[in-house]
């Protein structure tokens, strides 16, 4: 029998008396070679990490003294060593329970953080939080849309793959997929981080990077139109809206590439015949839907 298998049973009080025969066999190094590399799958944080075995061995033969064997049915070294591997367990749960949240196509979701700041996840989004840390690290990670009304409080940062947002308590709308990176602010300050510049937002601003350049602008509305579920655009390429048309209800468009017209206008994110209706009718092109595919094609 393998020697972790001797010492799981050993904790649980399963051995046999054979098994007991080998079990004594065993040597001191042997027995704390399994409980360090038990421990090690678990981690209290970030910053407490459990040193390396034979680092940890080279240090304690420099200073030991001989000893006599351990005797390991002695019921105390049997607390000892379940307690090493309970504290692992419950180091493991309390401190690293992360909250882990996504949506799928056509799926918006709202999430009330520790904090009661509100997060409401566009489709095809993740999110995800440690929230037994929250008060003191006001800390998440999005991969995807979403927008923030944040309670006031200590910073509360978003991290993207594209750049971090930070604020103290605010509105804003995040939206990190692919290439693309904007985030605008609705009320309050916002600083964004990206390619090692930070850049502030007032209320009624927004900031979008564009082959890894920041382009300002100004926003007029209070709110993100997905909210509203609409999807709007200003001189698009028909391009970018199909994107955004098989994003929302998640289908596959053929149209012509080769179609130079933009499109400024929107779509409602309900009914795909009358968002086809919306993009179509004013570019003079027509479409038909065969199950789950769209064909968009130009006028004849």
């Amino acid at each position: 029998m393998k020697k972790d298998e001797l010492i799981k049973k050993w904790l649980k009080n399963e051995l046999s008396s054979a098994e007991k025969e080998a079990f004594q066999q065993l040597d001191d190094a042997d027995f704390s070679a399994y409980i360090v590399d038990y421990a090690k799958h678990f981690k209290a944080s970030d910053h407490s990490k459990l040193s390396d075995f034979n680092s940890f061995k080279e240090r304690y033969n420099e200073h030991k003294t001989p000893v006599r064997k351990i005797d390991w049915f002695n019921p105390f070294i049997k607390i000892a060593s379940v307690v090493i591997v309970t504290l692992g367990l419950y180091f493991t749960f309390f401190f690293n329970q992360e909250t882990q949240i996504e949506t799928l196509a056509n799926d918006n979701r709202t999430v009330t953080l520790p904090d009661n700041s509100i997060v409401k996840l566009n489709e095809l989004s993740e999110l995800a939080f440690n929230k037994n840390n929250w008060d003191k690290n006001r800390t998440l990670d999005l991969n995807g849309e979403a927008y923030f009304d944040v309670e006031k409080g200590n910073r509360f940062e978003v991290n993207t793959p594209n750049g971090k947002v930070s604020v103290l308590g605010t509105e804003f709308n995040v939206i990190s997929r692919d290439n693309v990176f904007k985030v605008s602010c609705y009320e309050g300050l916002v600083q964004v981080t990206y390619n090692d510049k930070d850049v502030k937002l007032p209320a009624g601003t927004e900031l979008s990077l564009v082959s890894g350049q920041g382009l300002k602008s100004k926003i007029a509305v209070v709110e993100p139109y997905w909210l509203k579920n609409m999807s709007v655009f200003e001189n698009a390429s028909l391009t970018e809206v199909v994107k955004e048309l098989e994003t929302h209800f998640d289908i596959n468009v053929q149209y012509p590439t080769n179609f130079n017209a933009n499109f400024t206008g929107a779509f409602e994110h309900g009914n795909l015949d009358n968002a086809l209706k919306s993009i179509t009718k004013p570019l003079n092109l027509t479409y038909t839907i065969q199950n789950s595919k769209v064909v968009i094609a130009r006028n004849e």
